[in-house]
């Protein structure tokens, strides 16, 4: 019989040894919001209250403690105490809700340990309650746990503390008074200001967050090309009107030199006529490039000017960022390196097929000199923002380089945490989504695509869920780029119906000047384009299309009902007709419930207002788009709406 062999690397290795330095007993871990286990930070806005919360772990019964440690950009750290929540069957979830004061990144862990002094009095107590005669060892033990707290505390509390340990282990007087002493609240309060956090367990890496400004989150955006309007001046000439209306933002699409070379006519046509003034995305010219200024349009002077006086009425001035360039972009001959080349030397223009942009050329991301290229970049923002632009809508953000995204905002976030930026990129769902992770504020949606009552529903509740923490979106019910089939062939109807869906669904969302007036011929059938774009010639454009009363109508109301300011709060309601969408908003204490009329002439259908969203039996409603009262109730509520009510916009009546 063969005996089997013990291995030699068996009889002589080491043992393995123990840690340096004993490890914490209390684990913490699961900090959320959290996205994509801590690469990124969750997004909230200023003044915003952020529940975060962890599980604490630890072996055995001992009573635990957690706080949140908590360090906004500026100032020193502060705690701020946790409590249990039953969040999940875990049951080891704790919490703590926290205003968000300061813009710019923050940090935050916890902190949690057993509290020797309350396992003790909650031993002590179930003896006590078990009526166990002998006590001694117990009220020895807790005199020595209540000697320690009286060494950390200070002032009156270490006075009345160490007094306490010396009658608790005073074995002359009686168990009774001794129990008493050692039980009394007021002792327990001055204890639990000085606890042991000498054996206290912590997150392995600190937990992360980011604070946009407001307008990152909530805001009314009105797009329109400044040379349709006279001009900067032209524009600057209608900032009150767009103040009274109630847009948050104007946005202007690129205001820098555009190139003469294959410059496209009316309607994208590859020959323009003398005077046809070309595609404001081809940027740059003998006289300058990103950084300049048209000057048919203005002077940076100009700008600036618009800039201060659109900022003195509550709006700011968004341009767009376009990375690429014409042929005559002074780039082009400073540094042809940025470019990619063909095996023959020539450049090849951008195409998004089936589109093609002859008048324009991509930078080139893997060139050799990419880091000479993002910091050119990197300075064509900077120099805006120095003119006073805090937003940016940014272009086709989803074909350059993410990291250099990251980057990017990152350091501009660094400098000025109040800037915003957009991203126009209408691709698949994981690069939308990263683009919001790498820290861009806000996303075009597939919105203006989303025309059903389930799709609508679907959507939304998917974008107010968890993405909220990584995506916010902005709701365009039109773009120079996109006039949808249904706004081409609905009529006025569904332009009113997707204005109020845009302007009650989403905290932020947008119109391209042109839809107040009903603007929906588009170049030829099947195509998104408009006949005529202004992305190619200049318009003649008047601040007075018959949508604009409605347009302020619902500004104002989204201006005064909280819940419409927010994404999270957002639940959509059965109306057992598919014509009809109905949703609640819920949020700061308010509630506002909306039906609108999705198709058709008209519609009938009830709301089915759920038992679970914290409203009485009965309640009073005030429809904000007509100052009619309706009292409604939980369950079933009779609706119908027509081309003369495409929607309610109920707010709830708080007695």
């Amino acid at each position: 019989m063969i005996k089997p062999v013990t291995p030699a690397r068996s009889r002589t290795a080491p043992a393995f040894r123990p840690p340096a330095s004993r490890p914490a007993r209390v684990l913490v871990a699961r900090p959320a919001p959290e996205v994509d286990g801590g690469r990124y930070a969750p997004k909230f806005t200023l003044g915003d209250r952020a529940e975060l919360s962890a599980d604490v772990i630890r072996d055995g019964h001992e009573v635990l403690r957690a706080e949140l440690v908590l360090s906004p950009p500026s100032g020193p750290a502060h705690t701020v105490p946790m409590a249990h929540v039953d969040a999940d069957s875990l049951g080891v979830r704790w919490a703590a809700s926290v205003e968000l004061d300061q813009l710019g990144p923050w940090t935050w862990t916890v902190q949690a340990w057993a509290d020797t002094l309350a396992s003790w009095r909650h031993e002590l107590t179930r003896k006590v309650d078990g009526g166990q005669d002998d006590l001694s060892s117990e009220l020895a033990e807790g005199a020595l746990l209540l000697a320690a707290a009286a060494e950390r505390a200070d002032g009156d509390d270490a006075t009345t503390i160490s007094a306490a340990a010396a009658a608790v282990g005073d074995g002359s007087l009686a168990q009774a008074e001794r129990v008493s002493r050692a039980l009394d609240p007021e002792l327990a309060e001055r204890c639990d200001r000085h606890p042991d956090r000498s054996r206290a367990g912590t997150l392995e890496e600190p937990a992360r967050l980011v604070v946009d400004p407001v307008l990152a989150r909530f805001g009314a955006w009105y797009e329109l090309f400044p040379r349709s309007w006279g001009g900067l001046a032209g524009v600057r000439r209608r900032l009150p009107a767009l103040a009274e209306l109630g847009f948050d933002v104007v946005y202007l699409p690129p205001i820098s030199p555009i190139g003469l070379t294959n410059r496209k006519g009316p309607n994208n046509a590859l020959t323009a006529g003398p005077d046809d003034p070309g595609s404001p995305w081809a940027i740059g010219d003998a006289t300058g490039g990103h950084d300049a200024v048209h000057p048919d349009l203005g002077t940076v002077a100009d700008l600036e000017g618009l800039v201060a006086d659109a900022r003195a009425l509550g709006i700011e001035i968004a341009l767009d960022l376009a990375i690429q360039c014409s042929a005559d972009h002074p780039w082009l001959t400073e540094h042809p390196e940025w470019f990619q080349h063909r095996p023959d030397g020539t450049l090849k223009y951008a195409e998004n097929p089936p589109k093609k942009y002859q008048d324009i050329y991509n930078v080139d991301f893997d060139c050799a000199d990419w880091a000479g290229l993002w910091s050119a970049l990197r300075d064509v923002v900077l120099t805006w923002i120095d003119r006073g632009v805090r937003v940016f809508r940014v272009d086709n953000p989803h074909t350059k380089a993410v990291p250099f995204w990251e980057w990017l905002i990152a350091g501009v976030r660094a400098r000025h945490p109040d800037v915003v930026f957009l991203a126009e990129a209408f691709t698949y769902r994981a690069m939308m989504q990263q683009l919001g992770k790498v820290g861009f504020q806000q996303g075009y949606t597939y919105f203006t695509w989303k025309q059903s009552a389930h799709e609508l529903g679907e959507y939304v509740t998917e974008l107010a869920g968890p993405e909220r923490f990584l995506f916010r979106p902005n709701f365009f019910v039109n773009t120079p780029d996109i006039l949808t089939e249904q706004l081409q062939h609905g009529g006025p109807q569904v332009f009113r119906s997707r204005l109020i869906l845009a302007a009650t669904l989403s905290p932020s969302y947008g119109v391209y000047s042109g839809y107040e007036s009903f603007e929906h011929v588009a170049v030829r059938e099947g195509s998104e384009e408009y006949l005529d774009s202004e992305k190619f010639q200049a318009h003649e454009r008047h601040l007075d299309g018959p949508l604009l009363p409605l347009v302020a109508d619902l500004n104002r109301i989204r201006r005064s009902q909280p819940a419409l300011q927010r994404l999270d709060g957002t639940r959509v309601l059965d109306t057992e007709n598919p014509a009809l969408l109905a949703y609640a908003k819920r949020g700061d204490g308010d509630t506002v419930l909306c039906v609108v009329l999705l198709e058709g002439d008209g519609a009938e259908g009830v709301c089915i207002v759920p038992d679970d969203l914290g409203l009485p039996p009965s309640f009073e409603v005030v429809d904000r788009l007509t100052d009619e009262r309706f009292s409604w109730h939980l369950g079933r509520n009779y609706v119908r709406l027509d081309t003369g009510r495409p929607a309610h916009v109920l707010s709830v009546v708080v007695p």
